[in-house]
């Protein structure tokens, strides 16, 4: 289930995450960065006050995609070798909710249903370009549903949050 997009102001939020560059299919690489980036939080006494995420820095699909993998706190973090702290920035963000697994395409269905929507509404999203190849501002996908405490995946949600110009 897509629900319909909308647009919000949204405050900045803290994380901390692993960057990295991945090829799609990238799923087989996000439990193990998640999992580091938790390691590290618990180490450090660190408890994560949002759900865990995906920020899109680059999204060429016939290449790999940079991205930020981790999970929202509550404050800025100094960065610790392979962690790095991150700002999801403040502004006006086109979002919607996706119910449903997280494996399988339905979430890229939900990114498609967002970015023809824009496309229809003639929103423009907030990107620069650098080297010939387009960066994201704020593109996340926000994990709201912890698959340890929730076993049944259509019941799993996840949240696009897109910055727009």
């Amino acid at each position: 289930m897509i629900t319909k997009p909308q647009l919000e102001y949204r405050n900045e939020k803290h994380y901390v995450a692993i960057r990295t560059a991945a090829p799609i299919p990238f799923g087989k690489y996000l439990a193990p960065l998640w999992s580091e980036v938790s390691s590290w939080l618990k180490s450090n006494g660190i408890t994560s006050t949002g759900p865990a995420i995906i920020r899109y820095l680059t999204t060429d699909m016939s290449t790999k995609l940079d991205i930020d993998v981790g999970f929202i706190v509550d404050r800025a973090l100094p960065a610790h070798g392979r962690i790095i702290a991150g700002v999801l920035p403040a502004g006006q963000h086109a979002t919607l909710l996706y119910t449903g697994s997280y494996k399988g395409k339905g979430i890229y269905k939900a990114t498609v249903a967002l970015l023809d929507w824009a496309k229809e509404n003639n929103i423009v999203w907030n990107t620069s370009t650098q080297d010939n190849v387009e960066w994201w501002n704020g593109r996340t996908e926000f994990y709201l549903t912890d698959p340890d405490k929730e076993s049944d995946t259509k019941k799993y949600q996840t949240e696009l949050a897109f910055l727009v110009k």
